[in-house]
């Protein structure tokens, strides 16, 4: 597929609307970027995707980070969904096997770094599909292959919902935050390893955790350690907003008691 008709087509297309939506500048910039994001193996995962009809088609970038990109996609019905895309040429992927070490689920660890992104792109489902089944209001998992994890749309396409770092936070959402990593933790057996104000939707009828990527069974080695730095975080942005209720240790002993 990556030398066909086809995939010249998405490219372009997928060019052109980077290119409006001003996630790209320069003509060569853009072309390399697209090129580092859907290299021959990604297309074929893309084809692989849509002959299962796990999707129905791409459309354009709405979030872009050093890792991944998340795209607007639509499914075989034309609903949306979301299309997150690891770059397999990330470097940093390396520096985040002690999340992967340690968890019983995935056995012996992967030694070349696109091996890792394809283990971290299935830890990630895996994740959503435990936290989903506890009753953790995350972004419902869909389907994955090699490094594309597709993802029940947050918001309204093309635009995503808002995280806690883009809106006005009150009291609700302080308690809704610390009663989620309980329940991560009691229900679904998980520590976020990751939780910010960065990685919480806030709609206009719920709040939606995402980007569980890192997040850890409660028995791995550093889940402990994992989760006090998840309460300090969220301590930290609540208090600068100007709420303060609890510190973080007492938050901690009650989600151990």
């Amino acid at each position: 597929m990556a030398d066909s008709e086809e995939s010249a087509k998405m490219r372009e297309r997928l060019l052109k609307y980077e290119r409006e939506s001003r996630y790209l500048r320069k003509d060569s910039d853009d072309r390399k970027m697209l090129e580092e994001v859907f290299d021959r193996s990604t297309l074929l995962a893309v084809e692989e995707l849509i002959s299962r009809k796990d999707l129905g088609d791409l459309h354009g970038v709405v979030n872009s980070g050093k890792e991944a990109r998340v795209y607007y996609g639509v499914d075989e019905k034309g609903d949306p969904v979301a299309v997150k895309i690891y770059l397999t040429s990330a470097s940093d992927f390396r520096k985040r096997m002690g999340y992967i070490a340690g968890d019983r689920r995935f056995g012996k660890l992967p030694s070349g770094s696109r091996e890792t992104v394809y283990l971290w792109t299935r830890k990630e489902f895996k994740n959503l599909q435990m936290a989903r089944s506890a009753g953790v209001r995350v972004p419902s998992p869909l389907a994955f292959e090699k490094n594309i994890l597709v993802m029940e749309y947050i918001g309204v396409p093309p635009v995503p919902s808002p995280t806690f770092a883009e809106t006005e936070v009150d009291e609700d959402d302080y308690d809704w935050t610390f009663m989620t990593m309980g329940d991560l933790k009691t229900k679904a057996k998980l520590v976020h390893a990751d939780f910010s104000e960065f990685n919480v939707f806030k709609t206009e009828k719920e709040r939606v955790l995402f980007d569980m990527g890192s997040a850890v069974l409660t028995s791995h080695p550093q889940a402990d350690e994992y989760l006090k730095r998840d309460v300090n975080n969220m301590v930290r942005f609540f208090r600068k907003r100007g709420i303060v209720k609890q510190d973080a240790d007492s938050l901690l002993k009650e989600m151990s008691d």
